[in-house]
């Protein structure tokens, strides 16, 4: 129910952006104006806000390994998505590969770790999150820009969300709190972030035919490495360790969520089969309706 709920509330706000387009309420420009206003504001803020707890002396092993297991479960996604997606060309391929890298996190996979781990699993989803931030803004740029300059390098380590991070890890490390009027502010515009970006993918769903949606087989190949192949695989890695802890899980569970809305945003933002980017989203959110509760029935046992 959790995962219905969650989802069905992200195809509502996608519906409010079809609709929005449909009505021409949103143009191109205000098209842009939003996604500047994700990328430099709401998401920032968003990121900072996901640092706000205590680092206790007792936590800082744990938020240790957690962090081990959230670099090294991205690797692992780069390289089980990069050998599952060889047989696909064109730019297509970057869109899927980066759609299988990174899940959708925040809005469907924290209230579900929430439920099932409480606090602690929030944490450990928090240190997750910081780890995806960071492979956002460097893998997650280099997949569609191919390569590494200096003028890419200077916009990976200072944009935005990245000295939101380094805001945060500050703030973690010293235990810094923020003043309860700040931290209610930041955490109202933060989670804009959410029905914002799906929102994008709605505008960017206007302009595609519905019998399109559904006939794209490389998107379903997408979705089952996504939503299935590779969680499993790390579910593998889990029983090799020997680990069947709340970490661990936390992080494969997060890893299953679907593509995050950020494929889209990239997308656009690189020209990159844009109409395309928003199916794969809508339809890996979809079929995770199936797929995430028979994700936690097999993980977490």
């Amino acid at each position: 129910m959790i995962v219905l709920k969650e989802i069905m509330s992200l195809f509502l706000i996608i519906l409010i952006g079809v609709y929005s387009k449909k009505r021409k309420i949103i143009n191109e420009e205000i098209n842009f104006g939003l996604r500047k206003i994700l990328l430099e504001i709401t998401l920032p803020l968003l990121i900072i806000n996901s640092f706000n707890f205590s680092f206790q002396d007792e936590m800082k092993s744990n938020v240790l390994i957690s962090l081990i297991y959230s670099v090294a479960f991205f690797v692992v996604g780069i390289i089980v998505s990069y050998i599952c997606l060889i047989p696909i060309k064109s730019d297509k391929k970057k869109i899927l590969h980066f759609a299988n890298i990174f899940p959708n996190c925040g809005f469907v996979g924290f209230p579900i770790i929430n439920s099932l781990f409480g606090a602690e699993g929030m944490i450990y989803g928090s240190i997750f999150n910081t780890v995806f931030n960071i492979f956002l803004w460097t893998y997650g740029v280099i997949i569609f820009s191919n390569k590494v300059s200096k003028s890419n390098i200077k916009k990976i380590f200072l944009n935005p969300s990245i000295i939101a991070v380094y805001i945060g890890i500050f703030m973690m490390i010293f235990n810094i709190k923020l003043p309860s009027f700040i931290l209610e502010s930041t955490k109202l515009v933060g989670n804009m972030t959410t029905p914002i970006s799906m929102m994008i993918v709605g505008v960017m769903l206007a302009d595609v035919k519905v019998k399109d949606i559904f006939k794209q087989g490389t998107i379903y190949y997408g979705s089952i490495i996504k939503l299935i192949v590779i969680p499993i695989s790390l579910y593998f890695i889990k029983l090799l360790l020997k680990d069947n802890s709340t970490i661990i899980n936390t992080i494969i569970l997060i890893q299953a969520m679907p593509a995050a809305t950020m494929t889209t945003i990239f997308s656009i933002d690189f020209n990159k089969e844009k109409e395309y980017s928003a199916i794969v989203v809508f339809i890996s959110t979809l079929l995770s309706i199936i797929t995430i509760p028979i994700m936690v029935r097999f993980i977490i046992n």
